[in-house]
């Protein structure tokens, strides 16, 4: 049996309210999160993905909060990212409720964490986001390289993106939230060049990030080769429901849950 694709609807949370901007910048508010992850465990999400914007150290136990609250409240997975740092962070993340948690800037900076979360927890706990970039020339016209940035795309970190996915799965990431930055908040449509790359060298399931804005937008995502689709402002301000995602991609053939 083909496996089932998720929907995953993405928590932007920001000082304890969902946000959300384009190209993450003018972030505009977008509601409760512990509601907005009520509602959407309701419509029938598969997942919820929780990302802490600014990831503070003021913010950090508003973000544990928002977990247990969260956990209460809501009974499908919950992957939690944003300012994890070590594998403390990781424990006190899944003790409050997370189920998942991502990693992102302090994988880069220290590639051994992704093998000694993985060692400690299980591969199935550790989520590497990657926030990629296409690479520009001296022109500002893309190359076809794609970049691993940090800082929600603003600095690159000097790693070929599709290279870091495949070492981050060797070293023992569980999935890989693939974020395009080009396509965040556009509405666009998926990377689906992004994709397909990544997908020829990563055995491990990946989660289209970036771009959705139509459902027509989400079967190209899963053909390309992701295993979960997610997106976050089409359905916090009610241009899309879970169930409309869904009905589009059985539509197409799609498996879904």
């Amino acid at each position: 049996m083909p496996v089932a694709t998720r929907v995953i609807p993405c928590l932007d949370v920001d000082a304890g309210r969902v946000v959300k901007g384009v190209n993450f910048v003018d972030l505009r508010d977008a509601g409760d999160p512990v509601e907005l992850a009520r509602v959407y465990g309701e419509q029938g999400a598969d997942e919820l993905t929780f990302l802490d914007v600014t990831a503070s150290s003021g913010n950090r136990e508003t973000t544990y909060e928002i977990v247990r609250q969260t956990a209460e409240q809501v009974f499908i997975p919950l992957t939690v990212g944003g300012g994890v740092r070590t594998v403390d962070d990781v424990d006190r993340l899944l003790r409050a409720g997370a189920d998942k948690v991502g990693v992102n800037t302090a994988a880069i900076a220290r590639p051994e964490l992704i093998a000694e979360v993985a060692d400690r927890f299980g591969s199935q706990v550790l989520v590497l986001s990657a926030d990629v970039r296409r690479r520009l020339d001296d022109s500002r016209r893309p190359t076809g390289d794609f970049e691993v940035t940090t800082h929600g795309g603003r600095q690159g970190a000097g790693l070929d993106a599709v290279e870091w996915c495949a070492r981050a799965g060797e070293l023992g990431a569980g999935e890989i939230l693939l974020n395009s930055m080009d396509a965040d908040g556009t509405k666009a449509g998926f990377d689906v060049e992004l994709i397909e790359l990544v997908r020829r060298e990563v055995r491990i399931p990946l989660i289209a990030s970036g771009g959705a804005g139509r459902v027509e937008h989400f079967a190209p995502a899963v053909r390309a080769g992701a295993d979960a689709v997610l997106a976050a402002s089409v359905f916090h301000f009610g241009e899309l429901s879970i169930g409309d995602v869904k009905e589009a991609l059985r539509q197409d053939g799609i498996p879904v849950r």
